[in-house]
């Protein structure tokens, strides 16, 4: 993403399709005349008037309600101009294009809360939290994201930066008085300090985990020989008929995706075609596409609906993408007169249920949430993955710079690893962030925010 801080942008800040309202967005230092160009007047800050919406060549386009807010005082920091039309895709556009006649230009995706950091009305982690809540795919999720927006991860991190600075303020400080360097690096004090840095820091990380699977939930694959019961275990999780379920082998030919939530937790779950060594043309690409969906998959359900074990040199593990983790389900127990069970076997779950009564469905999903490590407990905050990633770098860092206290007695050398642990944390919040990584960012936003 390029930035051109100067230019007045615009974006149609609605979702596409019909609806009662749809909004306009201005930002820039031309926002406020543009907005006067195509209603007439606007009303003081921070208050909704009705207009009539035209454009350049004064043709009546719409009419609605109009309201602006003056910079500083606004989500980007800049004279901010809104106008709420009728939600049409015909009607956004009109307004879109009156918008670009008189100078403003498109907005690129997430330009707008790209500014807003920029302009210090948030930090990184703030600005993604933005994203997070529009996605959210969950309540759990959207109470996450909003914490984060609303500065609660942001504060976090801050606290372990401090931490951070109050030890290098100690090790520099004796590192300038050299004959007090060795009494320094014996205090206790300071050893007890690392660690309550560290504790903070595991503390953090285990939220942040939390944050992460909120986010990006499970992708998990429902995998197994034709007719096992597949699609019958997608519909039970699902709690509605997603799928088709017939008794004919090989009724699914293409991947069935849904988004279902775990107590919380969102799973992104694959329903795939049933793996065997024959069928037509058409189940071969299915079966083609399932094995690479196995490939990027968190975790695989593998379904049988027999007692029989699955040997790891059997054809079906023979098709899995080796360190794949995978769960057995044994399904069907109602035709066999087993009761659900849970065990463990050559470092593998299998769960023994029944698709069609739905008994043992309960033993499965807290299998899942266990195996992701999703607790679900209240007051967790949206995390990305990069978030955890500088988390886990920077107490490797901090743990680091404690061995070069209490190995080696190097000053210069833990002040080094501080510093670094700091650089580290600096980059989730955006104090120290590449432009590449910027452009990244902001570039999966919507458009219009």
């Amino acid at each position: 993403m390029t930035l051109h801080a100067d230019d007045t942008i615009a974006a149609i800040a609605t979702p596409p399709g019909t609806g009662g309202v749809g909004i306009l967005r201005l930002s820039g230092a031309d926002a406020v005349a543009i907005g006067e160009k195509i209603c007439g007047t606007l009303p003081m800050p921070r208050t909704a008037a009705f207009r009539d919406f035209k454009n350049a060549a004064g043709q009546a386009l719409d009419q609605g309600l109009v309201l602006h807010f003056r910079g500083p005082a606004s989500f980007t920091g800049e004279d901010v101009v809104e106008l709420h039309g009728h939600g049409g895709a015909v009607v956004m556009d009109s307004l879109l294009n009156a918008a670009l006649e008189h100078g403003a230009r498109q907005a690129d995706p997430g330009e707008f809360t790209q500014r807003a950091f920029l302009n210090d009305k948030l930090d990184l982690a703030q600005a993604e939290a933005v994203a997070d809540l529009i996605e959210s795919g969950s309540a759990e999720a959207a109470r996450a994201a909003l914490r984060s927006l609303q500065g609660e991860f942001s504060a976090r991190v801050h606290e372990l930066v401090g931490g951070v600075i109050h030890l290098r303020t100690w090790v520099e400080a004796a590192m300038d008085f050299p004959e007090e360097e060795i009494d320094f690096l014996a205090d206790q004090k300071v050893l007890d300090q690392v660690d309550d840095l560290l504790q903070q820091f595991t503390r953090l990380e285990n939220e942040a985990k939390q944050g992460v699977l909120l986010s990006n939930g499970m992708h998990l694959v429902i995998a197994g020989r034709p007719n096992a019961g597949k699609s019958s275990l997608l519909n039970k999780l699902a709690g509605y008929e997603a799928a088709i379920v017939t008794d004919i082998p090989g009724t699914t030919r293409d991947l069935l995706r849904e988004n279902i939530s775990i107590d919380g937790m969102p799973v992104h779950i694959v329903d795939t075609a049933g793996i065997r060594s024959h069928g037509d043309a058409i189940e071969k690409e299915g079966i083609r596409r399932a094995k690479a969906e196995l490939k990027i998959a968190d975790r695989a359900l593998l379904v049988t609906d027999t007692d029989d074990e699955l040997a790891k040199d059997d054809e079906l593990y023979a098709e899995l993408p080796a360190g794949l983790v995978v769960t057995v389900v044994h399904n069907k127990i109602d035709l066999r007169g087993q009761d659900a069970a849970i065990s463990e076997r050559n470092g593998q779950t299998e769960i023994y249920l029944s698709a069609l009564t739905g008994e043992g469905i309960d033993l499965l999903r807290e299998h899942l949430r266990e195996a992701a490590g999703f607790t679900g407990q209240g007051g967790s905050l949206s995390a990305r993955r990069r978030h955890l990633d500088a988390l886990r770098k920077a107490h490797g860092q901090v743990q680091t710079a404690k061995s070069q206290l209490t190995d080696n007695r190097a000053g210069e050398l833990m002040a080094e690893e501080l510093r670094a642990a700091q650089q580290s944390l600096n980059e989730i919040t955006g104090e120290f962030t590449s432009d590449d990584l910027l452009g990244k960012i902001f570039s999966s936003f919507c458009i219009g925010k």
